[in-house]
């Protein structure tokens, strides 16, 4: 079977990451970007040959049992990420110098920051329960700090001098997929948009004028082949 690995969109991207590789211990990463001059399909080719990354899932867990790490490839246009779970395997002697932690060393990528942390707390049952810290690891995708910053200034000087048709489609598109993290994001920024069209005696735009449902992809379908270079 072929491995696929080439992402069709930064969303299908990010989506492959946050909730198939991360999730499952792909947490230790190398991050590289394809020359211009370079053909990325032959990169894809070699890497996945150096490191043995494209096996079954029967392989996988076989390598898993008996202590060797598991590599994955993903690459979306010139960037790319190599992926390894706990374990021995050639790719940490190769990769030594260039090897981060999702949990400590966020993964940056068109504008997001995805990590994986722990922290936070169990939802509750009912309203009056005890809080009940969430030991597991938990990967968060959020709008990375600088893009996060730009978006504010760049909303709160619309705030009051754009229409509330135009701030509503804006908002609404914001190239950003609400995951969780992303939400509270959007929502504190609504909040500010909001404070200051209140200060100005302009109405309040509804809660509604985000996104909350992120959009569900097929991170690997092209319309065409030559798409993926």
């Amino acid at each position: 079977m072929e491995y696929r690995c080439v992402a069709s969109s930064p969303t299908g991207f990010v989506q492959q990451l946050a909730a198939c590789y991360l999730p499952h211990g792909y947490w230790f990463y190398v991050q590289g970007f394809v020359p211009k001059d370079k053909d990325p399909t032959q990169v894809d080719a070699k890497l996945i040959a150096k490191y043995g990354i494209g096996v079954s899932r029967q392989s996988r867990a076989r390598r898993k049992a008996v202590g060797i790490a598991n590599v994955h490839y993903l690459r979306y246009r010139h960037t790319f990420l190599l992926l390894a779970t706990h374990g021995h395997h050639p790719f940490y002697d190769e990769e030594t110098e260039s090897i981060r932690d999702a949990r400590k060393i966020p993964i940056k990528f068109y504008g997001y920051s995805i990590s994986v942390q722990k922290g936070g707390f169990l939802r509750k049952l009912k309203a009056d329960d005890s809080p009940i810290p969430d030991d597991r690891w938990r990967v968060r995708v959020q709008i990375r700090r600088e893009e996060y910053e730009a978006l504010k200034a760049y909303y709160l000087d619309r705030a009051v001098h754009a229409s509330p048709e135009s701030l509503t489609a804006a908002l609404f598109n914001v190239p950003y997929e609400p995951y969780a993290p992303v939400r509270q994001q959007m929502l504190n920024l609504l909040r500010l948009v909001n404070a200051k069209r209140r200060t100005a005696g302009l109405q309040p735009l509804a809660s509604d004028v985000l996104r909350y449902r992120r959009r569900i992809v097929k991170p690997f379908d092209w319309p065409d082949d030559r798409a993926a270079a």
